[in-house]
């Protein structure tokens, strides 16, 4: 019995023995992973506070948008995009209120909107529609040089017929009638066969303008 007393007397010295030299690195490791799980959970708290806000703030576009009210949609898109601007609601918040100004008659500042998603935003589909938008405004402004930067850069697919519509719009506002039909036949190109209602109206809407250019 008192051998192992004395087993069990050695164990316990080099238990303290090996807690002298790493009892500190021990603690440390703990409190590190005690104070990481904290963050982790103060994190996860801090995202979920800023996404209910930025939901928050754009149901109040949404509701402008339907009431028609520009300003209170323009102001709320507003401070999303200042204090949410890598939330997917500061995009379509964006592209909401950009509507609204629009068709309001306020061509600035659904252009300055437009202008931040396709400068900033995080999603290429966001991106690529505010940039359609946005080289539209250009051409209604007479502004045909910067609408067709605008479209320059290649859109996701879904999209390209769209933005070679445009482009020949742009090309035929600015008395280039050979590349506006290329532009128009590069539409018809990307449209194919589709036989949804869009894609036959889309289709059928860019063969009449092409074929009213003549040639």
């Amino acid at each position: 019995m008192a051998v192992y007393d004395l087993e069990e007397q050695e164990q316990i010295s080099e238990l303290r023995a090996w807690w002298a030299q790493n009892g500190k690195f021990v603690t440390a490791l703990a409190v590190a992973a005690a104070l990481a799980s904290v963050g982790w959970q103060g994190f996860r708290w801090y995202q979920n506070k800023q996404a209910s806000e930025a939901g928050e703030l754009y149901f109040v576009v949404q509701q402008a948008a339907e009431q028609g009210d520009a300003q209170k949609a323009r102001e709320a898109a507003g401070q999303i995009i200042e204090k949410h601007s890598g939330s997917a609601y500061a995009e379509m918040a964006a592209l909401l209120s950009a509507g609204v100004q629009f068709s309001q008659g306020d061509a600035r500042n659904a252009r300055a909107q437009l202008e931040w998603l396709a400068d900033n935003g995080g999603d290429a589909a966001f991106r690529d529609i505010a940039r359609l938008r946005l080289a539209a405004v250009l051409l209604d402004e007479g502004a045909h040089a910067e609408a067709l930067a605008r479209l320059e850069a290649a859109p996701v697919a879904t999209l390209k017929a769209r933005f070679e519509d445009l482009r020949g719009d742009v090309l035929a506002a600015n008395g280039k009638p050979v590349e506006a039909r290329a532009a128009y036949q590069a539409a018809l190109d990307a449209i194919g066969q589709g036989e949804s209602e869009g894609a036959q109206t889309l289709r059928e809407v860019v063969r009449v303008k092409s074929q009213s250019l003549g040639g």
